[in-house]
């Protein structure tokens, strides 16, 4: 992961542990989503483009736990976009 879990948590403003499941499931779907974003494999992310990924992945995390109930996913895809488009790959 290229988050940990303590981070996630601390970014959530989460003081419990409560969640840990949740956000552990959600922090390795955004890390996912934010790869395939990058068109990279995290093996592949290169360190300049780590402090934007990093903070992509927390952003993610914390919307798509903000709004388990309605989330709209090509709102977060189009704002993660933005986020990663310096580091995007132009291909495959």
């Amino acid at each position: 992961m290229l988050v940990s879990l303590d981070d996630a948590r601390e970014f959530l403003r989460m003081d419990g542990q409560e969640d840990d499941g949740v956000i552990a499931s959600l922090l390795a779907a955004a890390e996912t989503l934010c790869l395939d974003v990058l068109r990279l494999k995290g093996e592949e992310a290169p360190d300049a483009a780590m402090p934007v990924l990093r903070t992509a992945i927390l952003y993610a995390t914390a919307y798509l736990y903000e709004h388990r109930e309605e989330a709209d996913h090509a709102r977060l895809l189009l704002t993660l976009r933005a986020l990663l488009a310096g580091e995007r790959k132009e291909e495959f």
